[in-house]
């Protein structure tokens, strides 16, 4: 009975003496484990550069993952990139333009909404109506910010992008020809240059459309002027709080000999 008593005793002695060695391994290595992380926190504090690079790392990692499991990456600040916003925060005027114009040309109005609001901001920056640089815009491409035309006319205001790449320069290369609203910026200029040129709006349009030395420009300007004429009706309409019935353009009033009422209106105390 003693010897059995003994090996008992030992057994327990010796399990007792893992478990305390077990203990101590464990209570240190999570000791070990604390420190390291104290420390990991500490140098990512002092150095930034190394914190930005284990981010990057990790979301590079967090995106290869994602693209294994979806087929591509997720993107939460696309719609940041997106130009577009809410017509419903614009002035009375211009959301009336922006409803029009995207049910003529079953364009989105979100879009819409950066658009008219860039234009009425450059208007009044170049002295052009801005109703008169979204006539242009809509017939030049009606809103498509991707047409080309045959002879290599780009973007929301055809631009000759070969003849007028030094003014994408400030915009980042000629690619900027696809940006909508570069590429109004750049129309704009383009027009402006072309009004200054003529003396007069039609025969601005004309140089625009590339018709000056032509005998007419296939009712080119009469097109851009008609639609002109139509958006200041809806302006006109939304700024008196009058209900737009139609889209049919209304008798122009009558203006002095030699002056078209366009050009009266189109140019906005300019000094062309």
């Amino acid at each position: 009975m003693k010897a059995g008593s003994r090996v008992v005793s030992s057994l327990r002695t010796f399990t007792a003496d893992v478990a305390n060695g077990f203990f101590e391994l464990t209570h240190s290595g999570l000791a070990l484990l604390g420190l390291a992380v104290v420390f990991g926190i500490v140098a990512l504090a002092a150095r930034p550069d190394l914190r930005q690079a284990g981010e990057s790392e990790l979301m590079g990692w967090l995106q290869e993952r994602q693209v294994m499991l979806d087929g591509f990456a997720t993107e939460p600040y696309a719609s940041e990139r997106a130009t577009a916003s809410n017509p419903q925060d614009l002035p009375r005027e211009q959301a009336a333009v922006t409803y029009w114009l995207s049910k003529k040309y079953r364009v989105a109005p979100e879009p819409l909404a950066v658009l008219v609001s860039e234009a009425y901001a450059i208007g009044a920056r170049t002295k052009l109506d801005p109703t008169l640089i979204l006539a242009v815009m809509a017939v030049e491409s009606s809103f498509n910010p991707f047409a080309q035309s045959n002879v290599g006319a780009q973007g929301l205001m055809q631009v000759m992008t070969r003849v007028h790449t030094d003014k994408y320069e400030d915009f980042g290369g000629r690619f900027a020809a696809f940006d909508p609203v570069a590429n109004l910026r750049v129309g704009v200029k383009v027009l402006q240059e072309c009004i200054a040129r003529a003396g007069s709006i039609e025969g601005g349009l004309r140089y625009y459309v590339g018709a000056a030395n032509l005998p007419d420009d296939a009712g080119y300007s009469g097109k851009v002027l008609a639609e002109h004429l139509r958006l200041r009706q809806v302006a006109n309409s939304a700024a008196a709080k009058a209900p737009v019935l139609t889209t049919k353009a209304r008798p122009a009033p009558a203006t002095p000999a030699g002056e078209s009422s366009a050009q009266k209106i189109a140019l906005l105390d300019s000094g062309l």
